[in-house]
C-alpha cells in the first residue's frame, strides 16, 4: 500500500492559547517575531477557553491550487504539501479569497501570499509545542485517532443509556 504522506494534526483541546507556534513559524520564516506573518493561526474564544490552531490542510483538491490563474501553486508529493511558487505569483489574492480554511494569508508589506509549508518536513510549531496540541503524523494515524475517538464517545454514551435504564426498572 502506498504511504499517504505526513500531515499536521490538530488537538483543540490540548491547546492552551500560549500562541508559541504563532511566533515561532513567524521567526522561522520571516525573522520577526509577528503573529501575523505566521502560517499558523490560533483561533481564541477566551470566555468559553477554547483555542484551535488553525494551518494549511493541504487540500488533495486544493482549491487555491485551482484557482490560481498563473500556475504559481501546485502540489509537491514527496510532502504531501501544497506549495507557493513566488516567482511566479502575481499577488492576486484569488488562492485567498478561495481558502476555505482561511489559511492562505497575504503580506501587504512584501506583496506576498503565504501558506504552511511544512518547514520542509520538520514543522516548527510542533517541534515547540509543549502540550503537542501541534504534530505531525502519517496520515492514516489521524484517520485512526479520529475512529477510536468516535467508537470511545459511542461506548460511553451506549453505557450511559444502559445505567439509566437499568435504574429506570
Amino acid at each position: 500500500m502506498e504511504p499517504m504522506g505526513k500531515v499536521l494534526s490538530i488537538s483543540p483541546e490540548k491547546c492552551t492559547g500560549c500562541r508559541l507556534c504563532e511566533q515561532v513559524c513567524a521567526v522561522f520564516h520571516d525573522g520577526v517575531s509577528n503573529p501575523a506573518r505566521s502560517r499558523i493561526k490560533v483561533m481564541k474564544w477566551e470566555s468559553e477557553g477554547i483555542y484551535v490552531p488553525m494551518s494549511c490542510q493541504q487540500c488533495q483538491d486544493a482549491p487555491c491550487l485551482i484557482v490560481c490563474p498563473v500556475k504559481a501553486i501546485s502540489r509537491d508529493e514527496n510532502l504531501s504539501r501544497v506549495m507557493v511558487n513566488h516567482n511566479i505569483c502575481i499577488g492576486c489574492r484569488s488562492c485567498v479569497t478561495v481558502c476555505p480554511f482561511g489559511a492562505m494569508g497575504f503580506n501587504v508589506i512584501d506583496r506576498k501570499n503565504f501558506k504552511c509549508d511544512l518547514c520542509d518536513g520538520d514543522p516548527q510549531c510542533v517541534r515547540f509545542c509543549d502540550m503537542k496540541a501541534v504534530d505531525y503524523v502519517d496520515a492514516d494515524r489521524v484517520a485512526v485517532a479520529k475512529k477510536k475517538a468516535a467508537a470511545e464517545k459511542i461506548t460511553a454514551a451506549q453505557r450511559q443509556a444502559l445505567a439509566l435504564e437499568s435504574g429506570s426498572h
